[in-house]
């Protein structure tokens, strides 16, 4: 029997550096970041990967959250195993062992990679006006980025986001929706516990068969313990 990571590709570089670190070499399935606008959408992507694992497949680890309820009362014949958290960005967020399922700030928008294509509200912009008139791409804009203050790039050691380049680029995206720039401190250590074993209550073991609920990821009645920890290595 094997195990495959199933990953939003907007974690795919931390995954690989997560792999490198401990040492694993697990198959990697990504599910395209840009169905993150639509949970719907990431929902589907969930679903056709799944169906689509070979039968040998016995464990997926899923690096991803929650996702808006892309997981919601779904239920698969292998074992799923996944960071409680509400997203991507809570889970690189994390850097110790304290659960917490939405470790961001209101008004707070968070960088995250280093890709040029990982993060740019110019692009998006530009994209919305291929698609609408500029009367229109000006109030959907204004009614993704209205509420917010704040651009935060997450460090999480992984690259260098602090060299002039990157912060230059940044700093354009952050004056174009008028916020201010800044840095939060961010790990690997989530994905790096998932990929080694390490399950603790940050995570959430559902065996085969077991349906996976919005309440599994914020309900914290569960006290400190281990919820629905399952033993034994991937």
């Amino acid at each position: 029997m094997s195990t495959v990571i199933l990953a939003c590709s907007t974690l795919q570089e931390y995954v690989d550096a997560a792999q490198k670190k401990m040492q694993t070499a697990y198959p990697v399935v990504l599910l395209d970041k840009k169905y993150h606008t639509e949970p719907r959408d990431m929902r589907q992507q969930v679903i056709q990967a799944m169906e689509a694992m070979e039968p040998g497949v016995d464990t997926v680890l899923t690096a991803m959250g929650f996702c808006g309820g892309s997981w919601a009362d779904l239920r698969f014949d292998k074992r799923i195993v996944i960071p409680r958290v509400d997203d991507c960005v809570t889970i690189l967020l994390h850097t110790d062992d304290t659960w917490c399922p939405n470790k961001k700030e209101v008004g707070h928008l968070y960088a995250v990679s280093e890709e040029p294509s990982g993060f740019s509200t110019t692009l998006m912009y530009e994209n919305l006006l291929k698609r609408y008139s500029r009367q229109e791409a000006d109030l959907l804009f204004d009614l993704w980025f209205h509420n917010y203050s704040s651009l935060d790039i997450v460090d999480t050691g992984l690259f260098d986001c602090r060299r002039a380049q990157y912060v230059e680029r940044m700093r354009k995206d952050a004056d174009f929706i008028h916020c201010t720039l800044d840095y939060v401190k961010g790990s690997n250590h989530l994905l790096e516990k998932l990929v080694s074993g390490n399950w603790d209550r940050q995570f959430l073991v559902f065996e085969a068969g077991q349906l996976i609920s919005q309440g599994d990821f914020f309900d914290e009645s569960e006290g400190g313990g281990p919820l629905r920890f399952s033993a034994g290595a991937v």
